[in-house]
């Protein structure tokens, strides 16, 4: 019970990261509609504003896959603090556009680092039993990163007052601070240690979280795993081996799927789709985006608990499934608009939620979990690193183009945040991420692993084999 007790508040304070991740790739959602009022600028700087966050991050990851490999995951998480924090004074501070974009640009830096290290930091620490529920701790604190800015969006939100977005930015200094000093009590991965030849070290943190016999064993693979691999290289090199190729492209692939069935769009403009789909005021369509924040939070819950009970296929299957069906139906009330009147806007507003909800449940936590498990020890900073890399590569795509796409499968008829009607409609963007989302359960069931219940070692013994 105190093995218990003790990995899951490693887990928890480590997870912080998690929450600044979602904490301030959300908060921009809010500002959006005040910054837009308060320097007069377009939809296409709004992009340039966004984007700016996931091209910091497509550079955290790059920079700093191999660094955790080297130095250890402990240090390369203090260092994503001590951004996170010099970030978000930056950017509420920030007196022009282009001052904002670096500002976002150097936190997504701290972004992209948390993304892949924090599950890895879990994945490596966590009881192979567990293992699952732990990781997905991540993507809860992720979604709960995303509810609490759309709160406190919601908070400092004043019509009256365009420059209301400074606080919202400022706010994301106080986890940042959580997690620096909590970061400091904690100690580096039993996995990394040995691979460091720190044996003594790796027995001592293995004796907090596992029973003595389990120790003794994880031990014993840990030095089997290190024997077998002493003579190759690591890197690049090593990474590229016939037998590493399919977890790679795995890797690579659940998270293509993860941003490219259009879930980001929805966290990063839901108050813009909300106004799309009616709402009349910036304030209610920031009101309606905490409504999705609830229930990412409470679905990737639901996620947790059932990820090593029914497994990881199962789970990926039903998400996606569901994902599919709500955005035909999303699509269908956006396309049928004119006819449905009211009725339309809360429809719209019901599938959004199944949207998020199927997302929540599956493949969200998923791809996280997956590309922290399928590595070997000797490259597990890097090729998870090369994961989370592909996703802020997906998601500065999907991110950077929501909007010309909408324009360029246009349909008549959806209201704008004045009230006029204008001349594009998401329906035929959201009906391209549906698509997506059905190759995904094609991709899924030919490729997909089961790593339920086992060790990492045992995940690398399959892969040699």
């Amino acid at each position: 019970m105190r093995n218990k007790h003790i990995i899951s508040l490693i887990a928890t304070v480590v997870a912080t990261g998690g929450l600044l991740f979602g904490f301030d790739t959300g908060v921009i959602s809010g500002a959006i509609p005040f910054l837009q009022a308060d320097w007069n600028i377009s939809d296409n700087d709004i992009e340039w504003i966004t984007a700016s966050g996931l091209f910091g991050a497509i550079l955290g990851t790059a920079c700093c896959g191999r660094m955790s490999d080297i130095f250890g995951r402990r240090i390369i998480i203090l260092a994503s603090a001590i951004i996170f924090t010099i970030g978000a004074l930056w950017s509420g501070l920030a007196s022009d556009l282009a001052s904002l974009i670096c500002s976002r640009l150097f936190l997504g830096t701290a972004i992209g680092i948390a993304s892949f290290t924090v599950p890895l930091y879990i994945a490596e620490i966590a009881p192979a039993k567990s293992r699952g529920r732990m990781v997905s701790m991540f993507q809860l604190m992720v979604t709960i990163g995303i509810l609490l800015s759309y709160m406190s969006d919601t908070f400092w939100a004043d019509e009256h007052d365009p420059s209301c977005w400074r606080p919202m930015f400022y706010v994301g200094v106080i986890p940042a601070l959580i997690l620096l000093i909590g970061m400091l009590f904690m100690p580096e991965t039993p996995r990394w240690l040995m691979s460091k030849g720190k044996s003594e070290k790796c027995r001592q943190v293995l004796s907090k979280i596992e029973p003595e016999a389990e120790t003794e064993r994880l031990i014993m693979q840990m030095e089997e795993e290190i024997r077998k691999d002493k003579d190759n290289t690591t890197g690049w090199r090593y990474l590229m081996q016939p037998w590493l190729r399919t977890p790679l492209m795995i890797a690579i692939c659940i998270m293509f799927f993860q941003q490219f069935v259009g879930i980001n769009t929805v966290i990063y403009y839901s108050p813009k789709i909300f106004l799309m789909a009616g709402f009349e005021s910036a304030v209610s369509a920031i009101w309606a985006s905490v409504g999705v924040g609830l229930v990412n939070v409470f679905f990737t819950i639901l996620s947790l608990y059932l990820v090593d009970k029914i497994g990881r296929r199962k789970l990926f299957f039903i998400g996606v499934s569901g994902i599919v069906a709500s955005i035909l139906c999303l699509s269908c009330s956006f396309i049928l608009a004119d006819r449905l009147g009211d009725a339309g806007k809360w429809l719209m507003i019901s599938c959004m939620f199944a949207y998020v909800a199927f997302f929540a449940i599956s493949i969200g936590p998923l791809g996280w979990l997956i590309i922290s498990e399928i590595f070997p020890q000797k490259v597990r900073g890097l090729g998870t690193s090369i994961g989370s890399l592909s996703v802020w590569i997906f998601n500065c795509v999907v991110s950077f183009t929501f909007f010309k796409t909408i324009e360029f499968f246009s349909l008549p008829g959806t209201k704008d945040i004045a009230g006029e009607q204008v001349s594009y409609n998401p329906a035929g963007a959201f009906l391209l991420y549906g698509f997506i989302a059905l190759i995904a359960l094609v991709w899924g069931y030919f490729f997909l692993p089961e790593t339920k219940g086992l060790s990492l070692e045992e995940i690398e013994r399959k892969w040699r084999k």
